[in-house]
């Protein structure tokens, strides 16, 4: 009766790109990082996890969670959203993290189909920050086109910052130039 679980499990795990909206990888010089979204754009809500590896052992994970929808900025079609960003993070003996308060928007270039821009930005006070993180921000900016109906590249910045709470000392988790790709399914 178990040895029949195995290969439905094995199944699940294969398809879990049934259970995400979209998927994307990308790479600064020193670390690299994969992002699951698992409601469309068009959903009213969206709930997303990453992982980032960096340089020297250092991991970072995320869960985002955002209302979103529709608007626009002057006349360009754009999509935002407003949430929370939990990111924690460990590395030789140090860990911490923080609930950032926050949002996103994708900005799309209507005269130049399939180019957008996309801007995130989540902070997180001393309150709300927990081990040896004091408090934490979390920038990123990306420009992306489209390259087919199903993918799309990217370049831009990742900047995410915490002050350790018994050093007072800044410490950029991650930061640098990125470059990626997304999978929509």
């Amino acid at each position: 009766m178990k040895a029949s679980r195995i290969p439905l499990i094995l199944l699940s795990l294969a398809s879990s790109s049934a259970f995400a909206a979209d998927a994307d990888i990308s790479l600064t010089n020193d670390s690299v990082k994969g992002q699951a979204n698992f409601f469309e754009t068009t959903s009213d809500m969206q709930l997303g996890a990453g992982y980032t590896y960096h340089e020297g052992g250092r991991h970072i994970a995320n869960l985002d969670f955002h209302a979103q929808g529709r608007t626009a900025l002057g006349n360009l079609p754009t999509t935002a959203g407003l949430g929370l960003r939990g990111l924690g993070w460990e590395q030789d003996g140090a860990d911490g993290g923080a609930i950032g308060l926050g949002g996103f928007a994708t900005i799309n270039v209507p005269t130049v189909p399939g180019l957008s821009f996309t801007g995130s930005l989540h902070y997180a006070p001393s309150i709300l920050s927990f081990g040896d993180s004091d408090d934490m921000t979390s920038l990123e900016l990306r420009g992306s086109y489209r390259v087919i109906r199903n993918a799309e590249v990217f370049v831009g910045y990742r900047y995410l910052n915490t002050e350790l709470a018994n050093f007072n000392d800044d410490v950029n988790l991650d930061e640098g130039v990125l470059a990626g790709m997304k999978l929509f399914f």
